[in-house]
């Protein structure tokens, strides 16, 4: 009788081991050991690349630190690519993923996300002395897109009969159209757009109407909810004091969206 009671104890001592309730917290974790393990993207700039002497460069990397900041602990960047960077995170090797990761369905079965921290979006761009608010707007004008890409099949549904839509073979393509005076505006994601902007021409493109809306979350383990509300507090917080809006303006030449 003894042995069996005792054997009954030592099985529920592993049932409580394996329980999810008796681990700490993913918070808890990161405090004590002082360290944030952050997944970053090494290879989409401007969230995420290396300088020439191999430094982490970007909006994730800038947003990483702010949040390892001001937690308190040192920051530990995981380089991932848009693979494995889920299951690094599921596997543990990373506390949070901060590496452009948009919300759908199939996401939000294996995975928490915060509240938004960067704009991710298709729209139509151009220079500031263009008016163009919304579709319609673009009669008679010369369009710029990639060819096959979201916007070129979006804009293909809303723009008007008389605009002329030239489609390129890459982003590429499409941003040294810009450039040189081949189209007026183009429709391509922000991203594209912040690097026009990087080559610093004489016509700035600026976000003229958006095509489709898809924001960055910060991605975390499931049921890690004292740390998913610890980052939506420094998230708030970052937005309410300019910090996070610099780092938009810094990486992607615009600030935060209203309403991000």
């Amino acid at each position: 009788m003894r042995r069996r009671t005792l054997l009954l104890s030592a099985l529920a001592a592993v049932a409580m081991l394996a329980s999810p309730l008796a681990r700490a917290d993913a918070l808890q974790d990161i405090m004590k050991a002082g360290t944030l393990k952050v997944a970053v993207p090494q290879d989409f700039p401007p969230f995420g690349s290396v300088d020439a002497s191999l430094k982490p460069q970007g909006y994730d990397i800038d947003t990483a630190a702010l949040i390892a900041q001001r937690m308190g602990v040192k920051l530990e960047l995981v380089p991932v690519t848009s693979a494995n960077r889920i299951p690094f995170l599921q596997t543990r090797k990373a506390d949070l993923v901060i590496s452009s990761l948009g919300k759908n369905p199939e996401r939000e079965k294996a995975i928490d996300f915060s509240d938004a921290y960067a704009p991710f979006f298709n729209g139509v761009f151009g220079p500031a002395d263009l008016k163009v608010e919304r579709a319609e707007d673009l009669a008679g004008m010369t369009v710029g897109v990639t060819r096959g890409s979201v916007e070129d099949i979006e804009l293909s549904k809303i723009a008007p009969s008389t605009a002329t839509i030239r489609r390129y073979e890459d982003n590429n393509g499409t941003i040294t159209a810009f450039l040189s005076g081949q189209v007026q505006v183009v429709a391509t994601g922000n991203v594209v757009a912040a690097a026009i902007l990087a080559r610093n021409p004489p016509k700035k493109p600026e976000t003229k109407f958006l095509i489709k809306n898809s924001p960055c979350y910060i991605g975390l383990n499931k049921g890690e909810t004292a740390l998913q509300a610890k980052v939506n507090e420094i998230l708030a917080q970052a937005k309410q004091d300019g910090s996070l809006n610099a780092i938009a303006l810094k990486w992607l030449g615009e600030g935060l969206p209203a309403g991000l």
